[in-house]
């Protein structure tokens, strides 16, 4: 409730910095969309979507970037078809928050709904939230919702405009399998009882050479966490295309990356297939959920438990279908930025079930450097304590240091998308992963989204059960043991996100530790950025596309160090 008030306040000293006049001249936007794409009452987002820039359709143009373009969303609920609905009221907008603030020019609009469905949840709730489908949870992308065909309109005082959502995005096809990559889906039991209907998970899995030939091989598992993949990414049996025009990448300042891109993934193929590579399993996971496009791989009380349903339902049923060993000592984690902190945080939150892990830029580890905020100690998440400036805090920064773009805007652009952390981004899932579960069923806020004033009650729940430093250093006489060897960390000491501030704080604690020693590898980057992954050689635009080879040395050390008496370290080195 204090949340909400603080967010209506912030909009009614909106309103009042708005004159009268001023309101009664800005633009009126009416939407609507027809029986003829759904007979059935709406509930949802409803985004409207500006831009001046042709090259794209204005859904794809919203970002954190300087080149953002604008959003502007309203919620929705029963919205009936054949029913115009004036884009006003509690809507808001970014980098704009409202019509009144539109300049006057020529604008390419389009509008969108991001449609919700009812969930009732075991907690007793019921809660509106996108459901994936199949798309890995992005709303301008997502298989169902509606939207309005790009046009040109020239914005003027007290101008009024139609909109019609006539359009409706279509279904996703699955992947086919191959002789290499296979795809599987399982109904959860687990996660299909806390969100009241069926639910499922799923994996590419990326099998040997000679898979098929040696049925009495027993493999180590892999497990290469990350963001929502469509399909198996960097294994390309094909020669990269010799038609292909180079493209220039602007993050790494390399031409003709895209075919960098293609390279990398058909020598990853040779290597794979090749006389000498071991022959293990790589499993990337696919569980998405209504909040964001993985689920952090932890139980949450927003999102359930989806630790539990990946470690004990899951990997177990992918060890028996593809010849796993099925052992701890044979399963390994690793991947970056968001697979980075997964990676760490089921070792850590599965010390017995899983043998290593190597984290990659992971997102914050220590929650006293949430990014650059310490949830614990700051009044205030977007500005620095000052008593005669408001100094904003970076969200985003280059290698050089040069800002992209404030914590603040960051968090105002999710705020467009959906209110109750149902932006599907980036902060809205820390904090649907992280906090309790509110009254109403949804995530409670760690701090104010408007404003940015930190809840600090909320920040010692974050803390007792997410901060991984905390939890380490909290329980190491337990965990320690169970970890010694297992923790692996890599982060570039420039990296676009702040990320290597908290590597240094857990990096101060792991190397402090007695009875055991933690025994383990942390590593910097030199001025790389996100998602520098620990190869000192490779310049970071390469090593990044290399998760699935570079840590198998690793690995391979780690199970000569650690196997068990008669366990199998020879079937699957043929």
């Amino acid at each position: 409730m204090k949340v909400n008030i603080l967010f209506l306040s912030g909009l009614v000293l909106l309103a009042a910095c708005t004159s009268p006049s001023d309101r009664a001249s800005s633009p009126t936007f009416t939407i609507s969309f027809p029986e003829s794409i759904s007979s059935e009452p709406q509930d949802g987002r409803l985004l409207l979507l500006l831009s001046q820039d042709s090259t794209d359709q204005p859904r794809f143009q919203v970002n954190d970037g300087h080149n953002t373009q604008l959003i502007l969303g309203l919620n929705v609920s029963s919205w009936a078809p054949n029913t115009p609905k004036d884009l006003e009221g509690d809507f808001f907008g970014y980098p704009i928050e409202t019509l009144e603030q539109l300049p006057k020019g020529e604008y390419y609009v389009q509008s969108l709904l991001n449609r919700y469905e009812t969930f009732n949840l075991a907690t007793g709730h019921k809660v509106k939230l996108p459901p994936d489908k199949g798309e890995g949870q992005q709303w301008n992308r997502k298989p169902g919702n509606f939207y309005s065909q790009p046009q040109k309109i020239s914005v003027i005082k007290g101008g009024r405009y139609e909109l019609t959502l006539d359009q409706i995005i279509s279904p996703i096809e699955p992947p086919e399998d191959t002789k290499y990559i296979k795809h599987i889906k399982i109904k959860s039991e687990m996660l299909s009882e806390f969100w009241g209907r069926p639910t499922y998970l799923g994996a590419h899995v990326l099998v040997p050479e000679g898979f098929e030939e040696h049925p009495e091989a027993r493999y180590p598992l892999m497990i290469f966490h990350g963001h929502f993949p469509d399909d198996f990414g960097g294994f390309r049996p094909e020669p990269p295309d010799a038609d292909m025009e180079p493209e220039y990448s602007d993050r790494f300042k390399v031409d003709g990356y895209n075919k960098m891109v293609q390279q990398e993934a058909h020598d990853f193929y040779k290597t794979w297939t090749g006389p000498d590579f071991p022959r293990m399993l790589i499993i990337e996971i696919q569980h998405a959920n209504p909040y964001y496009d993985d689920s952090y791989a932890v139980n949450s009380a927003n999102l359930g438990p989806y630790g539990d349903a990946i470690t004990y339902e899951l990997i177990p049923y992918i060890e028996k279908e593809f010849r796993g060993i099925g052992q701890p000592w044979s399963r390994f984690l690793y991947g970056g930025s968001t697979g980075g902190w997964e990676a760490l945080a089921v070792q850590v939150m599965y010390p017995d079930q899983y043998n290593g892990c190597f984290a990659a830029c992971p997102d914050p580890i220590d929650f006293r450097a949430y990014c650059l905020v310490d949830i614990y100690k700051d009044k205030n998440a977007y500005y620095y304590d000052s008593p005669f400036k408001k100094p904003l805090r970076p969200g985003h920064r280059d290698y050089l240091g040069q800002m992209q773009s404030t914590l603040r805007e960051m968090n105002l652009r999710e705020l467009a998308l959906g209110t109750k952390s149902r932006s599907g981004q980036q902060w809205d899932i820390w904090e649907a992963v992280y906090s309790p579960q509110g009254d109403d069923g949804y995530p409670v806020r760690l701090w104010d989204k408007y404003t940015g004033e930190i809840d600090h009650e909320e920040a010692e729940y974050w803390k007792e059960n997410y901060d991984l430093r905390y939890i380490l250093e909290r329980d190491w006489k337990k965990l320690g043991p169970k970890l010694k060897g297992k923790i692996n960390i890599y982060c570039g000491d420039m990296d676009n996100y702040y990320l290597n501030n908290a590597v240094y704080l857990m990096e101060e604690f792991l190397e402090g530790t007695k009875d055991p020693y933690y025994g383990g590898e942390i590593a910097y980057g030199d001025r790389a950025e996100h998602c520098w992954n620990g190869d000192p050689e490779l310049p970071n635009h390469i090593s990044r596309l290399r998760y699935n080879s570079m840590y198998v040395p690793k690995i391979l050390k780690r199970i000569e160090e650690s196997a068990p008496a008669g366990a199998d370290l020879k079937s699957w080195r043929y």
